[in-house]
């Protein structure tokens, strides 16, 4: 008698995994938590291993300004007495 109830427990339990409510509630979980790992991938922006992974971008030599006249930097003064800087 033992043996058939668990003849029957293995039965309805494989009618209850193969059932479509069942099924379908699996691929419905399946893809709410897909969606929800995206979005929050998303906004945070790439993980550290793609961070560390990624090349490091090229900088542009910066270009060197232009001369400033005596007149824009302070009527004749140098750069060093416009800071209050003194040279020794």
């Amino acid at each position: 008698m033992n043996q058939m109830q668990s003849l029957t427990v293995v039965e309805l339990l494989k009618q209850v995994v193969t059932s479509w409510q069942v099924i379908a509630v699996t691929i419905a979980i399946v893809l709410y938590l897909q969606l929800v790992f995206l979005v929050t991938r998303k906004r945070r922006g790439p993980s550290k291993i793609h961070k560390m992974s990624a090349k490091p971008a090229k900088v542009k030599a910066k270009s060197e300004p232009a001369a400033i006249a005596p007149e824009e930097a302070g009527a004749g003064k140098s750069s060093n007495e416009e800071l209050g800087l003194e040279e020794k």
